[in-house]
């Protein structure tokens, strides 16, 4: 079922449906040539009114261009028959006139069960549009409503949505019922807990395969305020988000900011009292929801069933976290929300050697790999295949902790018996050299990238951290074609849609048989989510863009709607507290404060990997990377 909800589908004085917004172009395009159209009435035992409504919708039809196969009102004299014509129905249009008198109707009718499996068109109009939510929000809009206590504001509607609208903005924004102004003194009150849209003629939500989306210029109405969400010949979608610990890491705010901006109903869960979150991510929350622990699942799943109570069905659950991955996909499992990773397919992007069968799959070469759990002598006849040196490493862990570069038969022997209780949770690879490079990108549900990038780890993560080694690393100007091909090819292989991830791949420095050629580039991990620390807001500088927008327009939309241009690199460096440095921090500002883009504190979670204090620099060309660590890293 497609489903239009409008205030009304002509603009004031016209015979037509409105052209604004595409309004028209996008009914017709989900209507069949002639289609059977059914009208319900607002006023089912106002005959005259019925009537009238029946030959102003039909001439609006036709001058719309549409040529029906036949038009019917339903309405009193021929409710036994509505089961038989809403079945035989391609286009059913809810018509406008008071909410609780359709409101009966329809239930009396019984059409919340009579449109199950209905595939057609539905059209709401005004009050029609009111009474497709599952609890209608029925304001008072005649004399005497506002004055009596026995008024029911809130009604069952057909269970279509969960979207509650004010129609005609422009005639109802200052009018006032029973001495009470509707917005101020009836709607904002009532906002509490609520959220409501208000729109004017012309502009309208259109709710397919799942997305719910408002097209032209309105307001939201909530907590007791207004604030306008979209602009004439924009939108704005309408999504249930859970983001699972948004206040870390710190700049992870932003996404949540992104979605709130496309209309997106953000519902943070985390462990930290509401008033300790940054203001920042306050203000793009629209609800929040603390646990005590992150890590207890019940606490989690009480948590995500609020958010689903109280607001609807949840259409993403996300952290952008490698360390969430399995309970985010465990709730997405429960909860059917199928915009992302389940738990039958977590395996496949956490453990290290289930990653191995889809590199085969999508022919991508890659390391051979062991299994610790085969045992030491299996480990031992695969080293003497692949000759020294090679690396352990957890099958499910993150980044370089707890790897191990083994350059011996001995030091082999040594680490199985210091690992002889948890040796079975590792695997061996043979050791690659090459530079390590990264190909980041924002994948929409079609399995296309809507956003790319590359960068480039000269010095690897492993050596820095075993060695406290400063942090040095940049993004490139642009992604080379041949990356760019095996990173594609790389998420197709995997089957991975809706998701921001960081590929990692080592460049050959010299030929090695079974591999490639020097310069090839060789598959050694995927990560499902963003690069970690700094690296999306080096992105933004480097290509002037905001990557945390074009995640949150990929959510909402399934495309990209942020431009960015590929004009500069940028460059990292992370220094250790524990060094000395020939330049100090004003020396570097005094040098570089033109060109750095990011002077920061590193979190303690992170500084082991990628140093304590940053510097991000944006600069122009290749060769300015190169003095620029030797200058802050000297």
């Amino acid at each position: 079922m497609t489903i239009f909800l409008t205030g009304s589908p002509t603009r004031y004085g016209e015979d037509h449906f409105t052209t604004d917004n595409n309004f028209l172009a996008r009914v017709k395009e989900n209507l069949p040539e002639n289609p059977e159209i059914l009208l319900i009435s607002a006023a089912p035992d106002d005959r005259a009114f019925t009537d009238s409504v029946l030959k102003g919708m039909s001439d609006c039809i036709r001058n719309s261009g549409i040529e029906p196969y036949g038009i019917i009102m339903l309405d009193r004299r021929n409710a036994s028959e509505a089961a038989r014509l809403v079945k035989k129905a391609d286009w059913i249009v809810l018509c406008g006139g008071h909410v609780p008198t359709q409101n009966r109707f329809i239930n009396e009718i019984g059409l919340k069960e009579l449109l199950k499996g209905f595939d057609g068109v539905l059209m709401g109009c005004s009050a029609g549009s009111m009474n497709c939510a599952g609890l209608v929000y029925s304001h008072p809009e005649m004399p005497g409503e506002a004055a009596d206590p026995a008024y029911r504001r809130w009604l069952p509607g057909l269970g279509l949505t969960d979207i509650n609208l004010i129609p005609h903005y422009h005639q109802v924004r200052n009018a006032v019922v029973d001495g009470r102004r509707l917005f101020e003194d009836i709607a904002f009150p009532d906002s509490w807990n609520h959220r409501f849209h208000t729109f004017p003629d012309g502009g309208y939500v259109m709710i397919k395969d799942g997305r719910s989306t408002l097209f032209g210029e309105a307001w939201e109405i909530s907590n007791g305020g207004m604030r306008k969400v979209s602009e004439e010949n924009k939108s704005y979608s309408f999504v249930n988000l859970i983001f699972i610990s948004p206040h870390f890491p710190e700049s992870y705010w932003q996404f949540c900011a992104g979605a709130r901006a496309n209309g997106i109903n953000v519902l943070g869960i985390a462990d930290t009292p509401w008033e300790n979150l940054p203001e920042w991510l306050r203000n793009n929350l629209t609800d929040y929801y603390k646990v005590n622990n992150l890590e207890d699942y019940s606490e989690m799943y009480r948590a995500v069933a609020w958010f689903a109570h109280k607001y609807g069905r949840i259409d993403w659950i996300e952290s952008n976290n490698e360390y969430w991955l399995e309970q985010d996909a465990r709730l997405r499992t429960d909860f059917n929300v199928c915009t992302g990773i389940k738990t039958d397919h977590i395996a496949a992007i956490k453990n290290k050697s289930e990653m191995k069968k889809y590199y085969r799959k999508g022919g991508i070469p890659t390391a051979r790999q062991i299994k610790c759990s085969e045992g030491p002598a299996k480990v031992k006849a695969f080293t003497a295949k692949t000759g020294w040196p090679v690396i352990a490493k957890p099958d499910n862990g993150v980044g370089a902790t707890g790897t191990y570069k083994l350059n011996s038969e001995e030091e082999l022997e040594r680490w199985f018996a210091e690992h002889r209780d948890n040796y079975r949770r590792f695997v061996i690879e043979e050791f690659i050299t090459g530079l390590l490079v990264s190909y980041d990108a924002i994948f929409n549900d079609k399995m296309e990238p809507i956003f790319e990038n590359n960068s480039v780890f000269p010095t690897p993560v492993m050596d820095i951290l075993h060695g406290n080694l400063d942090m040095c690393y940049w993004t490139n100007k642009t992604v080379p074609p041949a990356l760019a091909e095996i990173g594609r090819r790389t998420v197709k292989a995997f089957g991975i849609r809706n998701r921001f991830v960081h590929l990692e791949f080592f460049q050959l420095d010299r030929d090695r048989d079974g591999l490639g050629k020097k310069g090839d580039y060789v598959g050694l991990e995927v990560n499902m989510r963003p690069p970690g620390g700094f690296t999306p807001d080096m992105m933004n500088f480097a290509h002037s863009t905001d990557v945390f927008q074009i995640w949150a327009d990929m959510v909402a939309f399934g495309e990209r709607r942020k431009p960015y241009d590929e004009n500069n690199y940028c460059a990292y460096v992370g220094r250790r507290d524990s060094h000395v440095y020939k330049h100090s921090h004003a020396d570097v500002m005094a040098r570089y404060g033109s060109q750095i883009k990011m002077c920061a504190r590193m979190s303690a979670a992170l500084a082991d990997d990628l140093g304590d204090q940053v510097y991000i620099a944006r600069l122009p060309e290749r060769e300015d990377i190169d003095a620029y660590f030797e200058y802050l890293t000297a």
